[in-house]
């Protein structure tokens, strides 16, 4: 039995979703037609934990060690893979990809800010979302014999540059 999508198809330059043809089929989007130009896209996300799991990640004592390394570490290395991950996502010569986490003692949560970039015929948002994604499920990975509870949230596009759409930027949530 095959799904419809519930939105008119259309093609990456028409209304509607581009990942679906004329009878509603999933397809890759053909982008040889696009022009290659600079693309940027930042995305975020964050993982709460208990104050004790915090202290371990701040102190560099967590047992299996530098988990904020490990975590960035992992998070480019989804961000090469994306399109291994997400099935009609096109593989992108990524130029840049920048990895920062920040700690929020008050809020006992640690936030990844991914920055991907890349010169091409297609946006970087997915490779951006993949990498914060990974990134903080690696620090899941590493933290969860101590914190079992902790909870992965907000994960999102923050902002995107570049091709024919232009500039986007997330309203404040």
């Amino acid at each position: 039995m095959t799904s419809k999508p519930s939105s008119n198809p259309g093609s990456a330059t028409g209304p509607g979703l581009s990942h679906f043809d004329a009878s509603g089929q999933a397809h890759m989007v053909d982008v040889g037609a696009k022009a290659e130009t600079a693309r940027r896209a930042v995305a975020s996300g964050l993982i709460r934990m208990l104050p004790e799991t915090l202290a371990l990640v701040q102190g560099g004592t967590a047992k299996k060690g530098d988990v904020i390394g490990i975590a960035r570490i992992a998070a480019i290395q989804a961000s090469k893979r994306t399109s291994e991950l997400i099935p009609l996502c096109h593989p992108l010569p990524l130029t840049r990809v920048v990895v920062e986490f920040d700690i929020d003692a008050d809020e006992s949560s640690v936030a990844c800010t991914v920055t991907a970039e890349t010169l091409g015929r297609t946006g970087v948002e997915m490779e951006a979302l993949t990498a914060v994604s990974v990134g903080l499920l690696t620090l899941y990975d590493m933290l969860k014999a101590v914190d079992r509870g902790m909870c992965i949230e907000s994960i999102r596009l923050l902002e995107k540059e570049g091709g024919k759409s232009g500039t986007w930027r997330a309203t404040e949530a």
